[in-house]
């Protein structure tokens, strides 16, 4: 199932006691949804790739811009202008060509998710605004497809795993509730980001997409990890299931 050069390229991997051959196989047969190709996904999609996860689906309607270079590390300055998912792309087929992407240069929303989710494992969430991050965590809910959801403002960061659909376990909606305005959030160009504290954060939803795939240490579920960048210190809290969650509630009853 693995050729000789994939054992070689994935020696560091199958030497570890929680992966090893079995879990190096899980990463190759594994399909990801990625939603945004800026700050998170610049970490998470390279890291993937790197480790062989076998179908990245990347999706981005946005063109690399000079100010997006300060945090997002994929693209390079001779990228501006371009499609992110293109340059995506390109770059992971020079990286590793083990692994298939698929470009998808459009802006998410309800209608083409159920289409988006088709036929993957898990998706891991890098977008910047509270209506996509809640549009993609409902389809997923619906979908029973995993979610990893990734998000940093200034010098914070949180990363969680959300499968509203069980019992106990809540959806990203029970995390944020249904009264968040859209104009009332502050944007990355608004607020300020650092560049580091992105590609950190974007790193640790790498690996618990891993962890997904291969099923190696502690289930994550139902947790939120939370960065904080001044303290410095990393903090994990278990969330709560909303019984009335209007969109994982009745899934989880039914």
């Amino acid at each position: 199932m693995l050729t000789d050069e994939e054992l070689d390229r994935y020696a560091r991997h199958i030497v570890l006691p929680h992966v090893g051959a079995a879990g190096q196989l899980a990463f190759k047969h594994g399909r990801v949804l990625i939603i945004g190709a800026g700050g998170i996904g610049s970490a998470v999609i390279p890291a993937l790739a790197a480790a062989g996860v076998g179908m990245l689906r990347i999706v981005d309607d946005d063109t690399v811009s000079l100010s997006n270079l300060q945090r997002q590390t994929l693209f390079s300055t001779g990228d501006i202008g371009r499609r992110k998912v293109d340059v995506a792309a390109e770059r992971m087929a020079a990286l590793n060509p083990h692994v298939t992407v698929e470009p998808v240069a459009e802006r998410v929303d309800a209608g083409n998710l159920p289409t988006l989710l088709s036929a993957v494992d898990l998706v891991i969430d890098g977008s910047d605004n509270f209506a996509t991050r809640l549009a993609v965590s409902d389809a997923a809910t619906v979908a029973r497809v995993p979610l990893v959801s990734a998000a940093i403002a200034q010098f914070q960061g949180q990363v969680g795993t959300f499968r509203g659909w069980e019992p106990t376990l809540p959806c990203y909606r029970c995390f944020v509730g249904d009264a968040h305005d859209p104009e009332d959030c502050d944007s990355c160009a608004e607020q300020g980001v650092l560049g580091a504290m992105v590609t950190m954060v974007g790193g640790f939803a790498a690996v618990e997409a891993l962890r997904l795939l291969a099923g190696f240490g502690e289930d994550a579920r139902g947790k939120l990890h939370i960065i904080d960048g001044l303290a410095p210190q990393w903090r994990t809290i278990k969330l709560p299931k909303d019984p009335g969650c209007t969109a994982c509630g009745g899934l989880a009853r039914g």
